[in-house]
């Protein structure tokens, strides 16, 4: 370990191509070696949402931004894809690095370490960031839906989805995309989720998510705006909001690589609402 240490410090682009190899093996270690864990930790390297070179830990906690109180990962299969999930967005639009994890064994390290330097290892597809804090006195970042519609829009959806989710709630991670699964605070992070039931077939399934709508999105704001004209008196109003509600539910379950529950529905839905589109 002293002389992969060296390495990383004196040779890091050699140290890079060893770690491309090698690094799985090294958080094995971090995950079993409970002796040397501070030690491989010190030598782990991994790709982040800042760019495309190996970084490491200690290089991620000298870069986090003010008020940052956490070490945000998100976990997946490919690094390119994990880049442009919708849950970076608001993470990224504060400058917020993301660590990009597509190692199996990723998701049993960090439970096991919990945190580095007294920063706790939070994914960015779990629970609720504070992300607002971040935001200093940047007020267009909360221009979005006006309250009123916003909370009979979720309501709808909220009864339209039901049992489907966990809960639907504003979103501070969005930015660009109109809506996002994430995992609850407590319950088991999505792709670890996905990974395990693929080895276990017929095991108790997938836990319902939350999904989480961005008010600022123009879909949003516009569903939003419906909602509250209506006020549960225009029938045809409502139901349009419900099949929109289907739609960006389907749309979030594409989005993080999971099927949909009824294709035929999802295609039925979409080319009603795209010929409604066209019509005006």
């Amino acid at each position: 370990l002293g002389e992969l240490k060296k390495k990383a410090d004196k040779a890091p682009d050699d140290y890079a191509q060893f770690w491309d190899n090698f690094g799985t093996v090294l958080k094995e270690g971090i995950y079993e070696d409970i002796a040397n864990r501070a030690a491989l930790l010190a030598l782990a390297r991994f790709r982040t949402t800042a760019g495309d070179e190996l970084v490491s830990l200690d290089g991620y906690v000298e870069r986090m931004q003010e008020g940052q109180d956490a070490i945000y990962t998100i976990t997946g299969e490919d690094a390119k894809v994990l880049a442009q999930s919708p849950q970076l967005e608001g993470f990224r639009a504060r400058g917020i690095e993301v660590l990009l994890l597509t190692d199996p064994i990723d998701e049993f390290w960090m439970p096991a370490v919990g945190s580095y330097k007294d920063k706790p290892l939070k994914s960015a597809t779990q629970g609720a960031p504070d992300l607002k804090s971040l935001d200093g006195d940047d007020k267009d970042k909360d221009k979005g839906a006006d309250d009123a519609g916003c909370e009979r829009l979720i309501g709808l959806i909220r009864a339209t989805l039901g049992d489907a989710v966990k809960d639907v709630r504003p979103s501070d991670r969005l930015t660009d995309s109109a809506v996002c699964l994430v995992a609850d605070d407590g319950d088991m992070d999505m792709h670890m989720e996905r990974m395990l039931n693929r080895h276990q077939p017929g095991g108790a399934g997938a836990t319902p998510r939350i999904l989480e709508i961005n008010p600022r999105h123009s879909l949003i704001r516009r569903l939003g705006k419906l909602a509250d004209k209506s006020k549960g008196e225009d029938k045809a109003a409502d139901d349009r909001i419900r099949e929109a509600a289907e739609l960006l539910f389907d749309q979030a379950r594409i989005i993080e690589g999971e099927p949909i529950a009824n294709p035929a529905d999802f295609s039925r839905r979409l080319a009603g609402m795209m010929e409604r589109g066209l019509g005006t």
